[in-house]
């Protein structure tokens, strides 16, 4: 007799299932006890990771002593019972139950896009309902085709709930509910109300049959013709495992599956983004500028060439100084490491940063050196078991999807407590405990408030940290009503948004862009780290820091070295210089590089003669858009290498195309330190390639000495953890993250907080640019399935100042900064305090970056109707 043990006796109960003993945590249902032997129950409704519904029935099992049987997945374990899950009486309920649901059901099998993979099927079958005594006149419901990337038949329905409580439990939102009686029950929208939904189809993953489906994979084909691969979504920094689907060399679908780390929830940029790989804006060939100006297509063994040659030439002339290259947050662990060595060991050069510079570097040098790690400090998993959740300056979907997960399940399923503390209201809104909504630039104000309030309310805890008196005698430099004063958050807010932070011992703190890129971010990032170590966060005792970007690959690429201050894994130049130069046998300089913004001054003023720019769009994301394009103007060699024809690549010399995540193999590492390994799906479209084989070719046309290049994935894997001394040699979660446990310092510090005053301004208006759920970066802008849902930028506005200015929604919008003016539509919200502005960053044609004259906001503009 088989006989599993619970650690945990006095919250136990043994049962015995078909003969077998086991001993499971009280509370344990039935279903679950069952499949911790191994035994398997059939289910239609049940869904592990949302509450139990006991809606098909086809999960009852014999419960000795009771006259009835009983559902399995809703009913909970009592010490002693003894349960049967298989007799010819409950195998002839189930085959009943069955054939009664196929009554309503169509045998519309061979057009269906569930066929092959629909657990109704699988459960007739197993179940050998071959044929129903059963029968009704059928209605045919209305089939709901005006949903965006969603159709729903509700006549295949079985009313099992479960993409209704996905919606609910997981997702957080309302989209669709249990409407009329009877048989007419459906599972459809809430009539009256908006459509309150993300557009992440998890409802469609969570779907038993094919009553939900995905329009775009619409008749695309059938299940089991596609080659399936497992790998990370490229989008954003959750690192979420997925599976692509791909026929004929393109990624036709994506799904995720229950048992990975996502648990199978994606956002629409996961699901429905791989729609920009398949786009026909993606560069297929190499171009090069001719002598009439225009970019021609051209050979890669031209183009190369023309590479090698170009910054050679450049390098023997004025140095590699005069050379610097800017990288990407998309592209692998791997291609980043190979572009600074390319820059570094072939060219000579330390001139090399990237987009991260712009916020996200900065705040983790800073956290480094509070912390002795950058990143998250646990999996984010870890904070489903937080006892509280703050997350400051971020809005979780728009920046980083799997994070509001977590913490929706953290407020929902642990009880955990949730602040939310920014100038924007956001979806999670409806699970915070409390909003402490402050006003755009205030964000360092707000923090120290906050630890402020902490320490006042004698709710610190503070083992293993230094500096706590100099922070101390900050905070007491000012008080809480200047505080107020600055912040438009009051004293009693803040005492109260302590005491819910400090409950139970186990806080999580999240942050977020409005902290990384506020224009005071020293004292907002310093405040925020300083708020982990008052609540223990940063402790084994406590559930984490997590920093959060927007895009997929941001904290390896970093790890990687692709920044001017550190060599790969952070080592300094003094330090490590003479290593990475022997075994890379070249000599690299010794000393820091220009960063982005240096970059530019520095090609302005005739210092900077080449640049090698690898998927980035600087036109479109650096401030002042129109000093940027002089400057690059004035290049004698300009090389882009990325997916489409952004504007910056329209301005090169040369333009090299590359392969998109699903087109490579290598590692990403997410916001939160997993570092976790893929292969290529699909091969590149067209002639492009991966980055990794176009920065080895390179090298090899270009550095004295071209041995040090890997020879295989393997060797190159092996190189990187040899020398950085930051990842492990399997690429693996636990890996990684022990990796940087051996980093860190033993002692934390805190930091002294002295917030600025906010900047004065004639103009009315503080507007902040950011992230949409909708969209992710720009490359999202190249999929039609998202621009279905979210097809332009717009300007944001409050109810208060639409009615002021006599703006309605769709009104164009003439926005005005000292440096520029743009015309965007109207978006009326309530979600908006007076006074601000929101624009999402996703969009090129809007040149948003026309107004801006720094990297940080709010910016302050002025705006008029028409």
């Amino acid at each position: 007799m088989a006989h599993t043990e619970c650690s945990d006796k006095k919250s136990a109960a043994t049962v015995t299932i078909n003969g077998q003993q086991v001993t499971v945590p009280v509370g344990t249902t039935i279903l679950e006890a069952a499949a911790e032997l191994g035994i398997k129950i059939p289910t239609l409704c049940w869904l592990k990771k949302v509450s139990t519904t006991g809606a098909c029935r086809v999960c009852i099992v014999d419960v000795e002593g009771v006259e009835r049987p009983m559902t399995a997945c809703n009913t909970p374990v009592k010490d002693g019972i003894v349960v049967i899950t298989s007799t010819p009486k409950l195998e002839a309920a189930r085959k009943k139950t069955m054939e009664l649901m196929l009554v309503n059901h169509p045998l519309d099998c061979p057009v269906c896009d569930a066929a092959g993979e629909c657990d109704l099927q699988d459960t007739c079958y197993s179940l050998q309902v071959d044929k129903t005594k059963y029968t009704a006149e059928l209605e045919r419901l209305p089939i709901r085709y005006d949903w965006k990337l969603l159709e729903s038949d509700p006549n295949r329905c079985i009313l099992c709930e479960k993409c209704v409580k996905v919606c609910r439990e997981v997702v957080g939102r309302e989209a669709i509910e249990i409407v009329d009686r009877g048989d007419r029950t459906i599972i459809d929208t809430i009539s009256g109300k908006p459509l309150d939904c993300d557009f992440c189809g998890n409802c469609i993953g969570a779907c038993p049959t094919g009553t939900l489906i995905s329009k775009p994979f619409k008749f695309r084909g059938r299940p089991w013709t596609f080659d399936v691969t497992k790998s990370i979504c490229s989008f954003c920094s959750s690192g979420c495992e997925i599976e692509y689907h791909a026929g004929n060399g393109r990624v036709e679908r994506v799904t995720s599956s229950d048992d990975g780390y996502n648990k199978g929830n994606l956002c629409i940029n996961g699901r429905f983004g791989y729609a920009a790989f398949n786009s026909a804006g993606r560069l297929a060939s190499p171009l090069m500028k001719d002598s009439s100006g225009g970019l021609k297509k051209t050979s890669w063994d031209q183009a190369l060439e023309a590479v090698a040659t170009g910054f050679k030439n450049v390098a023997a002339a004025s140095g590699g100084a005069a050379i610097a290259g800017i990288g990407s947050p998309r592209v692998t662990n791997e291609e980043s490491y190979l572009f600074q060595k390319f820059l570094r060991g072939a060219l000579g050069s330390n001139n090399i940063d990237s987009e991260a510079r712009l916020g996200y570097l900065p705040a983790q040098v800073i956290q480094w050196e509070m912390l002795g790690y950058s990143g998250g400090t646990f999996g984010m998993d870890t904070i489903e078991k937080a006892t509280a959740v703050v997350v400051i300056g971020a809005d979780l979907k728009g920046e980083s999807a799997g994070f509001a997960y977590r913490a929706i399940q953290a407020a929902t399923k642990n009880n955990a407590k949730l602040v939310l503390a920014g100038s924007r209201a956001t979806s999670m809104n409806k699970f915070a405990n409390a909003f402490l909504q402050c006003r755009p630039g205030s964000e360092a104000w707000l923090v120290a408030g906050l630890n402020k309030a902490i320490l006042a309310e004698g709710l610190a805890t503070s083992a293993n940290v230094t500096g706590l008196e100099p922070l101390k005698a900050s905070l007491d430099a000012f008080s809480f009503e200047r505080i107020t004063e600055v912040s438009g958050v009051s004293e009693v807010q803040l005492r109260e948004a302590a005491a819910l932070i400090c409950t139970g011992g186990r806080t999580a703190v999240i942050y977020g862009a409005d902290i990384i890129r506020s224009a005071d971010s020293k004292n907002a990032v310093g405040g925020v780290v300083d708020l982990a170590l008052l609540t223990g966060a940063v402790t084994e005792a406590g559930a984490g820091i997590y920093p959060l970007d927007e895009k997929n690959n941001t904290q390896g690429m970093l790890d990687m070295g692709v920044c001017p201050e550190y060599l790969p894994g952070y080592h300094t130049y003094e330090r490590a210089a003479g290593t990475f130069s022997s075994a890379w046998k070249a000599s690299i300089p010794t000393i820091a590089g220009k960063d982005l913004f240096q970059i530019i001054d520095a090609i302005e003023a005739g210092q900077i003669k080449a640049l090698y720019v690898m998927g980035s769009d600087p036109l479109h994301f650096l401030p002042n858009r129109a000093r940027v394009l002089n400057a690059l103007q004035k290049l004698e060699l300009l090389v882009v290498q990325d997916l489409f024809m952004t504007d910056t690549a329209r301005l090169a010399h040369i333009v090299l195309p590359a392969a998109t995540g699903a087109e490579k193999s290598g590692s990403f590492t997410s916001a939160d330190n997993r570092v976790q390994c893929f292969t290529a799906a699909v091969k590149p479209a067209g002639e492009a390639r991966t980055d990794a084989d176009i920065l080895i070719t390179l090298y090899s046309l270009v550095a004295a000495d071209a041995t040090s290049i890997p020879g295989s994935q393997d060797a190159l894997h092996h190189e990187i953890t040899s020398l950085t001394n930051l990842y492990s040699e399997t690429c693996d979660h636990q890996g990684c993250l022990m990796g940087r446990i051996k980093n860190r310092t033993a002692t934390f510090a805190a930091v002294p907080l002295t917030p600025c005053a906010l900047p004065a301004s004639s103009r009315p208006f503080a507007l902040t640019v950011g992230p949409l759920q909708h969209h992710n970066g720009s490359m999202t802008t190249m999929s039609e399935n998202n621009l279905l849902v979210a097809g332009e930028a717009y300007v944001e506005l409050s109810c208060q100042d639409a009615a002021s200015a006599g703006v309605v929604a769709g009104d164009s919008i003439a926005i005005t900064s000292d440096n520029g003016s743009v015309s965007l539509k109207a978006k009326v919200s309530e979600q908006l305090q007076p006074g601000t502005l929101f624009v999402p960053a996703h969009f090129r044609d809007a040149a948003i970056n026309t107004l801006t004259s720094s990297a940080s906001y709010p910016q302050y503009v002025s705006i008029a109707k028409g």
